[in-house]
């Protein structure tokens, strides 16, 4: 299978480590929109084993929690969407619109660049499982 995902702006990396990612995506609908891609390529969640799937799962949730902090946020959306046929999470802050309306914005291009900083500074990463 090859890997058809987009390459990550290398300064818009906020976390690495050698199964994931997590990086600004390149075409956020809002800003700080996060995707968080498994490194190896694998075409569905299920097809991750239990360990491989809640390692994963960790570090979303690590860097949603990041997320919330940095951009004084109480909600971030965790969507899997398969249409690129590679294991990945989008990660979208919601700001003042509730629900689908803070989803259906057009993706644009990534502009600001110093957000992968500032969330990185609140990322705790947690190496209980790995």
């Amino acid at each position: 299978m090859k890997n058809h995902f987009p390459k990550p702006f290398k300064n818009a990396i906020i976390y690495k480590d050698k199964k994931l990612y997590a990086c600004l995506a390149n075409e956020p609908i809002v800003s700080g929109h996060v995707v968080v891609v498994w490194n190896k390529p694998v075409r569905d969640l299920n097809l991750l084993s239990r360990k491989d799937y809640e390692y994963l799962m960790d570090r979303v949730n690590e860097i949603r929690r990041a997320m919330m902090k940095t951009l004084k946020v109480k909600k971030v959306y965790l969507l899997y969407m398969d249409e690129a046929n590679h294991v990945h999470w989008h990660l979208v802050p919601r700001y003042n619109k509730p629900g689908i309306q803070n989803l259906s914005a057009k993706p644009g291009k990534i502009k600001d660049f110093t957000l992968d900083d500032k969330i990185k500074k609140n990322l705790i990463i947690n190496n209980k499982r790995g």
